[in-house]
């Protein structure tokens, strides 16, 4: 228990240097190699991918779509491109090993390569995306799923400890309870509301108050709902953690397991902002264009019109 709390004081300090102090490069190396142990402990801790080759096959993938990331890069490859390239990658190559070991490696190895080598990495790389999307307040918006995820999570826990009776998934995770996950969603709602007010006031985002409690409802029921499918996989494969990395805290996907799947919808909804307010723009000039084109086209009736020059002489 105190190596649990010393590693999470000292990482949650190491977490605010990156995102506040340090370059961007120092995030994106974290982020990289984060990455890389993901991919080896859904393939490699749980035994899924037995083949050496293949496994050192899908976390150079892995790193290959945490580098495509990085902002130093001169040339950027675009997502669609950079993730045809591995998908080739990964594709060719997972099948040449597996006709040189055939009599010994599943096919469905290659399956759970695809999976660790592409899908895990790319959902946890939506960090990288959130904090490229806002260049200034970046380091700051990047809290929202983290705080969506691990803050609906601890309220869920204490929900759980003080009105839990009903079982959630009683077989893949026997603690949790239906009452603690609706702390959950209520947690994550409001603290998300509040982070969202406190960065509003002082940094001036203007960010909607609908989009955070979106954003903390919807991220607790994906952050239980990525909890309990890797908790399947460890269940069935007989593992109790993914890893050690973390002391008192086990590996990578046990600790980021929930952000996998809030992070990308952060990305979803911010992508959805911002087509909404496009829309709304566009909408609000073909309004104006529609009003301009009336007014003109009252304005040359007018002037065309015998009324008009009757007015005007007995005026005179």
């Amino acid at each position: 228990m105190k190596a649990r709390v010393l590693f999470g004081v000292f990482g949650f300090i190491f977490v605010l240097l990156a995102l506040y102090v340090f370059p961007p490069i120092v995030l994106e190396l974290v982020v990289a190699a984060l990455c890389v142990f993901a991919t080896y402990e859904v393939l490699g801790s749980t035994k899924l991918v037995r083949n050496h080759l293949e496994l050192l096959l899908a976390m150079a993938v892995s790193l290959g779509l945490a580098v495509g990331h990085f902002s130093i890069l001169p040339l950027r490859l675009e997502s669609v491109m950079q993730g045809l390239v591995l998908v080739l990658v990964l594709l060719f190559g997972s099948f040449a090993i597996e006709l040189k070991y055939h009599d010994v490696m599943k096919a469905s190895q290659v399956s759970w390569a695809f999976f660790g080598g592409l899908v895990v990495p790319y959902l946890l790389l939506s960090l990288l995306r959130i904090f490229q999307m806002h260049y200034h307040h970046g380091p700051f918006i990047v809290l929202l799923p983290l705080l969506a995820a691990w803050g609906a999570d601890t309220c869920a826990l204490f929900s759980g400890m003080l009105f839990g009776k009903h079982k959630l998934a009683p077989v893949v995770s026997p603690k949790k309870t239906v009452e603690g996950a609706v702390g959950g969603v209520v947690g994550g709602a409001v603290l998300v509301l509040i982070a969202a007010l406190i960065m509003n006031r002082t940094l001036g985002l203007e960010m909607p108050l609908w989009s955070a409690v979106v954003l903390g409802a919807v991220g607790a029921v994906l952050g239980e709902i990525g909890d309990l499918s890797f908790s399947v996989i460890k269940r069935q494969t007989g593992i109790k953690d993914y890893g050690h990395i973390f002391p008192g805290h086990g590996g990578v996907l046990d600790r980021f397991d929930s952000v996998l799947f809030v992070a990308p919808f952060a990305v979803f909804l911010r992508v959805c902002k911002v087509k909404f307010v496009r829309f709304l723009y566009v909408l609000k000039n073909v309004k104006r264009q529609i009003m301009q084109a009336v007014y003109d086209g009252k304005t040359v009736f007018l002037r065309k019109s015998p009324f008009a020059c009757h007015h005007k002489r007995v005026l005179d």
